[in-house]
């Protein structure tokens, strides 16, 4: 019998109920340090010890793993903690295609496919001699936003970037990338791309509250200038958002478009299964599109009995775990796994 697996972080939760919803056994490779957390959920049939989640490039593992016939479901915990070429190394089956989570996690790479969707996106800064004007410095891969600060000038930049070198994030300007700040009111467009049917579904939106940016506006600003301190965009949790129907087409019309350029530039299938777009909508509402997500993100966790947008299109509660579940059912009915994992 094929069981679903995924590492015990992020969304783990929420992908496991939906893929025993859908009658699969669950596996969960959970580091020690939380088993108690997860013993909690009736939900998840095994856990896999492990100290660190590496471990899952380890022989112990991966052949437990195998042993279950288990299929990975892949989520911004394993591309934090791991390098693309670890995760394109790992032999048991990924659902989706893990070749794209290396352009995920390069920002030029990352960059490139935006603009090949032909996406709003903010110009990159080459040179911390080039700042003019507000711009914000992020880490490369899925940080969470941990590590990110906005700034202003070359000096200001250098006095930040030597705090996070000292702190022990980074270890120089090769670890950050520079990108204008896009105004606007954060939005999080979650997708999903069946490669069986070949089609696209929104499936919901979210904003982020990020620890301590967030916080700031409630400090005046006499005490925000006192504070000697590199304010973090670190994501503690997220909230919905339900966007304005006349923007809808070109939700729908931009996801379409990454779709398309994704299966002209990433081999081994473009984009399968959920995906987020991630920017601002301006006071025209036009989005700024900064970042992509080549996988589940977290904000989906808002909407484990469904969203607005998955009522609409299935008219029953459709969380992104059980969508992914119901998808790799169907491709195996169909004997067409292969289209959706590597």
């Amino acid at each position: 019998m094929t069981s679903i697996a995924t590492l015990g972080s992020h969304c783990s939760l929420q992908v496991l109920k939906g893929a025993k919803d859908e009658g699969f056994r669950t596996v969960l490779v959970c580091e020690k340090k939380r088993e108690r957390l997860y013993r909690r959920f009736s939900f998840i049939d095994e856990l896999i010890l492990v100290d660190t989640f590496n471990e899952i490039l380890d022989q112990h593992c991966s052949s437990q793993l195998v042993e279950k016939d288990s299929i990975m479901i892949p989520h911004g915990t394993l591309i934090s903690q791991m390098t693309s070429s670890e995760i394109e190394s790992i032999k048991i089956p990924i659902f989706g295609n893990k070749w794209i989570l290396r352009w995920e996690s390069d920002r030029k790479m990352k960059e490139k496919l935006m603009i090949e969707a032909k996406l709003h996106v903010p110009k990159s800064i080459s040179s911390p001699k080039e700042i003019n004007g507000l711009c914000i410095a992020k880490r490369h891969g899925a940080a969470g936003g941990k590590g990110y600060f906005l700034t202003t000038s070359k000096k200001d930049y250098e006095k930040k970037r030597d705090m996070l070198i000292s702190d022990g994030l980074i270890k120089g300007d090769s670890d950050l990338y520079l990108q204008e700040y896009a105004y606007g009111v954060s939005a999080y467009l979650q997708y999903f791309h069946s490669a069986i049917n070949e089609q696209l579904e929104f499936f919901g939106v979210d904003r982020r509250y990020e620890s301590d940016i967030d916080g700031l506006g409630r400090i005046p600003a006499l005490q925000q200038m006192e504070i000697n301190k590199i304010p973090s965009f670190n994501v503690v949790g997220n909230s919905p958002l339900v966007l304005r129907e006349s923007l809808l087409d070109e939700v729908y019309a931009m996801g379409e478009r990454f779709v398309t350029s994704a299966k002209e530039l990433v081999s081994h299938g473009g984009m399968i299964g959920p995906f987020c777009l991630e920017g601002v909508y301006d006071d025209n509402g036009k989005f700024t599109s900064f970042e992509f997500s080549a996988r589940i993100v977290a904000g989906t966790n808002l909407y484990i009995d469904g969203s607005p947008y998955s009522s609409l299109t299935y008219g029953e509660p459709m969380s992104m775990g059980k969508r992914i579940a119901k998808e790799i059912k169907d491709a195996k009915k169909k004997d067409q796994l292969q289209k959706i994992i590597t």
